[in-house]
Formats: C-alpha cells, sequence, structure tokens
C-alpha cells in the first residue's frame, strides 16, 4: 500500500468529527515543524506553510480528507479579515497628513505600474481570457513585506530608504485590496458577457464604498462596546465577534469584506488610538493564518502548471506563471522607480527600491483563493495555482533581493566605525584613543540593544492573561484575608 492510499484509509475509519480534529491537528503540526527547516533557511514562515501544505496535498502524502478542504473554504475570508482591519490601523489622519501624498504617490505608481505590466502580458501578449487577466493583474500589486522586514531586523538598517519601505509596504496591500476589488467586479461582469457598460463600472465602485460605510459603522460600535470596559479578553472578543460578523454579512450577499474591515481598522484606531487591541490580534490570528496557508498548498494544483487551460486560454499555465513572475519583477522597480523619481528622492533609494517589493504571499494567496471561488471552476483555480506557485519563488528569491538593496542603498554596514557613529575627539580637542572609541561604540551599540526579545503583539497578550487571572484569582484571595 502507497502512502496516496494509506492515509485515506487510515481516515475512512475515523467518525467526520474525528477526521476534522485529527486534520487540524496534523495541519497545524506540519505547519510548525516545516517552519523549523526554513528558519535554517532563513525563508520567512509563510514558505514553510505553504511547503508543508503541498506535502499534506493529494500529489504527495494525501494526509487531509478532500471533505475537510473543501469544508474550510471559510479559512481565507477570516485570514483576509485579520489582515485588512490591521492595515486599517496605517491609516492614521495625523500620519497620513505628515507624509501620506509622497508614500502614496510611490505606492501608487510600484503597484500599478505591476499590473498594467501584467494586465498587457496576459491579455495582449499570450491572448488569455479578459476575467482571468484582469484579476491576475490585480493581484499583482500586493507585496508580503514579512521576509523585507526580517531583513532590515537582521541588519539593523537605518535611514530614509528603510523609512520609505516600511511606509510603502504598509501601504502596498491596501492597493491590492481596492485594486483587487474592481477587477473581480469587472471578471464577473465579463464573464457574464455584459461587457463594458457605465453601470458595470460604476456598480463595483457603489458597491465598494458602501461596504466601507457599513465597516466604519461597525468601527463605530466596536469603539461603543469597548468604552468603559477594562477586560482586555473582552475587548478581543468582541473585536473577534465583529470581524466575523461583518464576514457573514459580506459572504452572504457575495460581496468582498476586505475594503470593509479595512474601514473598521481605519475608523477604531482613529477614534480611540487604542493600538494594543492589533497588537492582541496580532498575536492571537497565528494559528488562524498557518492553517489558511497550509490549505492554500493544499489546494494547489500541481498538474495543471503543464498542461493548457482552456477557459483562460491556449498558453500553458506553467508559460502564464513563469511570465507572471518575471514581468510583476519588471513592474515593480519601474513603477518604484518613477515613483521615487516624481517625488525627488534620492538615488540610493530610487534605482533600489524595487528590489525590496520582490516578495509576494499573505495578502496575494488569500486573494487569490476568493478568486478562484468566486470564479469558479478550471478559471479559478488556475488562478490560484499560480499566485502560489509565484508565491514560493517570490519569498525564495525576496530576503536575497531585500538584503542586497539595503546593502546598494548603504543603509547598513558591517564596519564597526559605521554602525556606531561616534565623536573621534574629546571635548577638550584631544584625539581619543583606539580603546577609548572601542568602548564608546560598544556602549551604543549597547544602548540600541531592546531590553527583551518579547514582542510587542506578545507584551499585549500577556498583559491581557495577567488581567484575566487577577479578576478571577482577586476576590479568591481577598476572601482567604
Amino acid at each position: 500500500m502507497n502512502l496516496l492510499n494509506f492515509f485515506a484509509v487510515l481516515f475512512s475509519g475515523l467518525s467526520p468529527a474525528a477526521a476534522i480534529i485529527v486534520s487540524v491537528a496534523a495541519m497545524l503540526l506540519a505547519g510548525y515543524l516545516m517552519t523549523r527547516l526554513t528558519k535554517k533557511l532563513k525563508l520567512p514562515n509563510v514558505t514553510g506553510y505553504i511547503l508543508a501544505g503541498i506535502l499534506m496535498g493529494p500529489y504527495v502524502l494525501n494526509v487531509v480528507p478532500e471533505f475537510v478542504v473543501r469544508g474550510s473554504e471559510f479559512l481565507p475570508d477570516i485570514a483576509l479579515a485579520f489582515i485588512a482591519f490591521s492595515a486599517g490601523q496605517f491609516f492614521r489622519l495625523e500620519t497620513l497628513k505628515k507624509n501620506g501624498a509622497k508614500v502614496m504617490i510611490i505606492t501608487l505608481l510600484e503597484s500599478l505600474a505591476a499590473s498594467l505590466l501584467v494586465f498587457v502580458f496576459t491579455f495582449w501578449v499570450l491572448r488569455l481570457n479578459l476575467a482571468f487577466s484582469v484579476v491576475l493583474a490585480s493581484l499583482a500589486a500586493a507585496t508580503a513585506p514579512a521576509s523585507t522586514l526580517m531583513t532590515i531586523r537582521q541588519t539593523g538598517a537605518k535611514g530614509d530608504f528603510v523609512d520609505t519601505l516600511l511606509q510603502v509596504v504598509a501601504l502596498d496591500d491596501v492597493v491590492g485590496l481596492v485594486a483587487y476589488s474592481v477587477a473581480i467586479s469587472i471578471a464577473l461582469a465579463s464573464a457574464a458577457g455584459q461587457g463594458f457598460s457605465f453601470s458595470g463600472l460604476i456598480l463595483p465602485i457603489v458597491q465598494n464604498l458602501l461596504v466601507m460605510a457599513l465597516g466604519g459603522l461597525f468601527g463605530l460600535f466596536m469603539k461603543w462596546m469597548n468604552q468603559n470596559r477594562h477586560s482586555t479578553d473582552n475587548r478581543l472578543i468582541i473585536a473577534v465577534a465583529l470581524l466575523f460578523s461583518f464576514c457573514g454579512i459580506c459572504t452572504a450577499v457575495d460581496i468582498s469584506p476586505l475594503l470593509g474591515c479595512m474601514a473598521m481598522g481605519m475608523v477604531y484606531i482613529n477614534l480611540t488610538e487604542d493600538d494594543k487591541l492589533f497588537k492582541q490580534l496580532g498575536y492571537f490570528s497565528p494559528p488562524i493564518l498557518l492553517l489558511f496557508f497550509v490549505r492554500s498548498g493544499l489546494s494547489f494544483d500541481l498538474g495543471a502548471l503543464l498542461s493548457p487551460s482552456g477557459s483562460i486560454g491556449s498558453a500553458p499555465l506553467l508559460l502564464v506563471g513563469v511570465g507572471y513572475f518575471a514581468v510583476r519583477l519588471i513592474g515593480k522597480y519601474i513603477g518604484a522607480f518613477l515613483g521615487c523619481l516624481a517625488v525627488k528622492k534620492p538615488p540610493k533609494v530610487r534605482n533600489f527600491l524595487g528590489l525590496a517589493l520582490v516578495p509576494q504571499a499573505g495578502v496575494a494567496i488569500g486573494l487569490a483563493a476568493l478568486g478562484a471561488r468566486t470564479l469558479g471552476g478550471e478559471m479559478g483555480e488556475a488562478l490560484e495555482t499560480i499566485i502560489l506557485a509565484s508565491s514560493v519563488l517570490y519569498e525564495l528569491i525576496g530576503p536575497a533581493c531585500a538584503k542586497l538593496s539595503l546593502y546598494l542603498s548603504g543603509s547598513y554596514s558591517n564596519k564597526l566605525e559605521e554602525v556606531a557613529v561616534v565623536s573621534e575627539i574629546t571635548e577638550d580637542g584631544q584625539q581619543k584613543t583606539p580603546l577609548e572609541l572601542l568602548v564608546e561604540r560598544i556602549h551604543k551599540i549597547q544602548e540600541e540593544i531592546p531590553n527583551h526579545e518579547i514582542s510587542e503583539e506578545e507584551q499585549a497578550f500577556t498583559e491581557a492573561a495577567e488581567e484575566h487571572y487577577h479578576a478571577i484569582a482577586g476576590p479568591r484571595i481577598r476572601a482567604r484575608h
């Protein structure tokens, strides 16, 4: 008996409930174990999750039953709700007023340039289906900043290049969310044979505005629910309940909840300045995101890459994937270059910013899963297959490109005198000895090292747990005394 049949026989003896529980446990464990390998290779966790899903999928071990994969179609909605809500916190009005214009210009140009080139390549060069081309092009806008941020932390890079990069990646996925929302509406109209019309162009915009307005109302309601409540665990429960409720409403009327969740986060952060809730959600969501990415790997159709898909055109899917991979890279670089040129950024920022925008995972994979479900059939499967395959490749080369861009831009150095800059002259004008300079540089580096390695998300979650403990144990302790 081969491995493909072994697990099928094993799960056949379990009840549906037991099979689901065992499958979820296996997905969580496999995702974690695979990150132990990817960590050694200095790759982001997302890569490990996707690879774990592919290994557990029908083309290798066939561990997870098909009915479990089909029954977990809600995971993309939930995962993207957390991602979109967290993206809303970057829309603080005071921050946007301060430096939002320049960053927005750079972000729009680098995102839309990638989308435009991908659309030209797929629709006019490869002659693929319009609905497929416009959705795939919209996904090209999104990036995955995780590996870039990891490289920044590892190198200790600083300066204008790093500041610009962090601001751009914070807004980059927002542009991708908006582009996808418009693109999927156009794709559905095209697939239905309605063609382009004024109503077909205006309706998606009106729908998205209404969804954003509803999300803003949910943000107001979240603020009202959380006022005068000091229990942080209850605040987390309320936030998750409202996010799930909003997703359920949007799914019921077949509208994407992404922009609404983002508006919810934007309204909440501007009304309350409560960034601790976002940190709590960031520490709460990893198991959900892990399951989502592993499930994406389970859905990966390896066989589809080697054969043409008649529903999108005559080009083999492998050619489409390779072309998408290369064209998006070119679009990101050209767009970032033109954006920096438009706002008069220095050459070291202008020339190398595009290299740091290579990775693509999180939001793009989630949007591809939603798009696959919305478009359905071979077209949906082809969309998800291309994004998954290219995301793995992007995450493999992303850290190297990010480190190269940081080095070429002069954002970090391996020389001690450049890492810790101190005055080489004493106050009375005497030249300091090499030993004195070394001691001062060591002290300066020590001052910049954090006191502990606990993340802000973990600290927020720990504080919530301590408050919950004291709320329960407090009365008991007082009663004893």
